[in-house]
């Protein structure tokens, strides 16, 4: 190999190079390190840290150091990872003003070296960078996702959420299963046109639910941290062997199942509508290749899926531990409906503090609390702040939701912070579940009829509360750690078994939104 010795360059000409490099080097070191100022706007506070790596985070519960630095330093803080910063955002006003009033500026994500280019191969939607080719993802989830097409699975979703009931009846101990069937055999059949029941341990579902956990710890600020800083040590062959076998094993799943329904589209067979039909058949509409399309078809069943789960999973949690709370809930549901017919979505209206509760539930124990990385494409500038175009920022939901000016006594369980004086469903708090700006989760109105149709009928039929005898985590449906049980909740029947038997068998699994007269 070539060495500067070897030139023929004279000694000072070699002392000036050297000292350049040294003076390089030092130069990135203090981008790192120092704070930065820029027409006398500083970066946020970061919390003091003099290892190399940068600021150490958990690798569970992360979000629960963050909240803390929060709570030290400021609604805003910074943090490094390797030679990389990052700025959090851990208050509600922040996340408005930033996140949503210039969601212009923060609709891009940053390059993900790890999650999205070795482990995704550049296909998944998560860490699609802002542009044409996401506009066109965007698109396409948008014709199967948006409120008028979500009421259309209302039918859908009340025949799984029968099962659902029927299956904790049968079998309370597991419902954390019979959630994940809930939410999995649904969306299987919304992005796949499958009619099979798919439950938690069918094998397609479990490899499905592996590949977004490993997902969910790559999009972790300090994962990776190092190809992250040096991209080019992707192309070493011996770096990330495990994520580039965990693309072609995404890609084979992924491109399997989209194969899978192209077959069925040239059978003889009625298969039905599903996304992933659509998009074959409309497929020089939207631009994508079928590579692009099977693995949009997957981020349409692993967003629906996931979120819905988890979310379902912790209204059931504080149900359980706030007996007191589930019984206004119950209270309600058998003023407006009674216990002689199941409820439907044309209750939904009417049940405010239900509607309420979910909310408050949604707030407590946040889904995604660490958020998503977003990257800023200019200079955005809050209060005295500056973060440069470039940064990656994350809107921490934990922290946000535990804003105490927005929500007093954070840390407490009071669905009532959702209800205005006239006693309906306030409008001008969100909790962020599904994201911010133009990166919202698109799957939001299906997964929030998912969860609703699900809890109705949950707690209209059970009375929940936990079991005393086992380890309580109330934080363990958080972060997708679906393999791990957080708790053991039991359910009391609210209405006689054989009673609740015949009225889920006759359930309809067809009924207009717009019948409000059928009481």
């Amino acid at each position: 190999m070539l060495q500067l010795s070897d030139l023929s360059i004279p000694d000072n000409a070699r002392l000036i190079v050297g000292a350049v490099t040294c003076l390089g080097v030092i130069g990135v070191i203090a981008q790192a390190y120092l704070p930065q100022l820029t027409n006398g706007l500083h970066l946020p506070p970061s919390p003091s840290t003099w290892r190399l790596r940068g600021h150490f985070l958990p690798h569970r519960k992360s979000f629960l150091t963050i909240a803390g630095w929060v709570d030290e330093h400021g609604p805003l803080i910074t943090l490094r990872s390797g030679l990389r910063k990052f700025v959090v955002i851990g208050r509600y006003k922040a996340a408005m003003d930033i996140m949503e009033n210039q969601g212009a500026a923060l609709a891009d994500r940053p390059r993900m070296i790890a999650a999205g280019e070795i482990f995704s191969g550049g296909q998944g939607l998560t860490s699609t960078p802002f542009g044409e080719k996401f506009r066109q993802k965007r698109r396409a989830l948008h014709t199967h996702l948006q409120p008028k097409a979500a009421e259309a699975y209302q039918p859908l979703l009340m025949s799984h959420a029968k099962n659902l009931v029927l299956e904790i009846l049968d079998d309370p101990r597991n419902f954390q299963d019979h959630v994940i069937t809930f939410s999995s055999t649904t969306m299987m059949k919304v992005a796949y046109g499958t009619t099979t029941p798919t439950s938690a341990t069918d094998p397609l579902v479990k490899e499905m639910y592996q590949l977004m956990k490993v997902v969910s710890k790559l999009l972790r600020p300090d994962a990776y941290y190092l190809v992250d800083s040096i991209p080019w040590l992707k192309h070493i062959p011996w770096y990330g062997r495990e994520l580039k076998r965990g693309f072609e094993r995404s890609k084979r799943l992924h491109t399997g199942q989209l194969n899978r329904v192209k077959e069925q589209m040239q059978s003889d067979v009625d298969i039905g509508p599903s996304f992933t039909r659509f998009m074959l058949e409309n497929s020089s509409h939207y631009g994508l290749t079928e590579v692009e399309t099977a693995f949009l078809s997957a981020a349409f069943f692993g967003a629906g899926s996931d979120t819905t789960t988890l979310a379902l999973c912790n209204v059931l949690l504080a149900a359980a531990c706030f007996p007191e709370e589930q019984g206004k809930v119950q209270a309600e549901l058998d003023a407006v409906i009674g216990r002689h017919q199941a409820p439907t979505f044309a209750d939904q209206q009417s049940l405010t503090r239900l509607r309420a509760f979910i909310s408050e539930a949604s707030r407590w124990r946040p889904v995604a609390p660490n958020g998503v990385p977003h990257r800023t494409t200019k200079d955005v500038i809050w209060e005295n702040y500056y973060i440069p175009a470039g940064t990656t920022v994350f809107g921490n939901t934990w922290a946000i939701c535990r804003d105490p000016e927005v929500f007093p006594e954070p840390n407490a369980f009071k669905p009532q912070r959702w209800i205005d004086d006239q006693g309906r469903l306030r409008d001008d708090l969100n909790n962020f579940l599904f994201g911010f700006g133009r990166r919202i989760c698109p799957g939001q109105h299906v997964a929030n009829r998912s969860v609703f149709i699900g809890v109705v009928l949950i707690l209209w039929a059970f009375r929940l509360t936990l079991d005393p005898t086992q380890p309580l985590d109330d934080t363990g449906f958080l972060n997708s750690e679906k393999t791990y049980r957080p708790c053991s909740i039991k359910f009391k029947l609210r209405i006689p078994e054989a009673e609740l038997r015949r009225k889920m068998k006759s359930y309809p699994e067809v009924v207009s939104v717009d019948e409000t007269d059928h009481r």
